[in-house]
């Protein structure tokens, strides 16, 4: 780990170049310490998770605030010396301006990039009219040059995972997204080779993310091959450590303490955490 800190700038500029070529595995922490121990196992760069988030606080996903959200990415990026991707929803904002807004408060909390979606939450219509999509990109990428221009923008089709597995349609999506200004593509549920070879070309040369949220048949080695250029895990870690909890109550429940045998040790906590930053 790092012993120098590193400038909002310094993080940024290291985000950028881990883009450029080759692959890198994206993980998800929910909270500081999950952040803080992700980096001291070598990972060179750090995502938010919305969902992981909003469970540690008692909400379902994509039921926290803008104001909760950018506390927690403050939280995350003094946590951590890595760069910081920011889940950062569908932009929190009804309309362009509105995405803009908040998406210059995001870029302002140190942040290195920010993904912005396009579903609705809408069972009926899950998924913004393209058009509507296209101008919340420009938007955000608007309020990022405004600040610099040094914060990635990440343009997210959610066909995949809105009930909507149209991989035409997510293509065409993300191409737009491109023109509209992100600087890496993501269609977060794409599950075959051919889909993301698909993704791949289709947007290339710009980089690609691909969620890997459960058990996969791919490893990142394959991954790579395939050109995908970064690996994230949404909030399967989180998932991870819930499980734990939950098979452990359950033993506690019925009277017993097994479910204990596979819990971190205290003292090799407290050592990580205390170490100086």
């Amino acid at each position: 780990m790092p012993t120098t800190p590193r400038s909002v700038a310094e993080k940024r500029a290291a985000f950028r170049a881990l883009h450029a070529s080759g692959c890198f595995v994206l993980p998800n922490p929910w909270d500081a310490g999950s952040a803080r121990y992700l980096e001291s196992a070598g990972f060179k760069a750090l995502a938010t998770t919305s969902s992981g988030f909003a469970w540690s606080h008692a909400h379902a996903d994509n039921h926290v605030s803008r104001d909760a959200v950018l506390a927690h990415l403050r939280d995350i990026v003094a946590a951590t010396n890595l760069p910081v991707n920011a889940d950062f929803e569908s932009g929190f904002g009804a309309d362009a301006a509105g995405v803009a807004e908040s998406v210059g408060l995001a870029v302002d909390t140190g942040i290195a990039g920010l993904s912005i979606e396009d579903s609705t939450g809408n069972d009926g219509a899950p998924l913004l009219p393209l058009h509507v999509a296209v101008e919340r990109m420009k938007a955000a990428r608007s309020a990022i040059d405004a600040r610099g221009g040094d914060t990635l923008l990440i343009g997210r089709a959610e066909n995949f995972v809105a009930g909507v597995p149209d991989l035409a349609d997510a293509i065409a999506r993300l191409k737009a997204y491109a023109d509209a200004g992100a600087d890496c593509l993501y269609a977060p549920g794409l599950h075959t080779r051919e889909q993301i070879e698909a993704v791949v070309a289709a947007v290339a040369p710009k980089p690609v993310n691909v969620l890997v949220g459960s058990v996969s048949a791919f490893t990142v080695p394959e991954l790579a091959a395939m050109g995908v250029r970064r690996v994230s895990v949404g909030g399967a870690l989180a998932r991870a450590a819930w499980g734990g909890f939950i098979r452990a109550v359950e033993t506690l429940k019925e009277g017993r303490f097994d479910g204990f045998i596979d819990a971190a040790p205290g003292h090799a906590l407290n050592d990580l955490f205390g170490k100086a930053q």
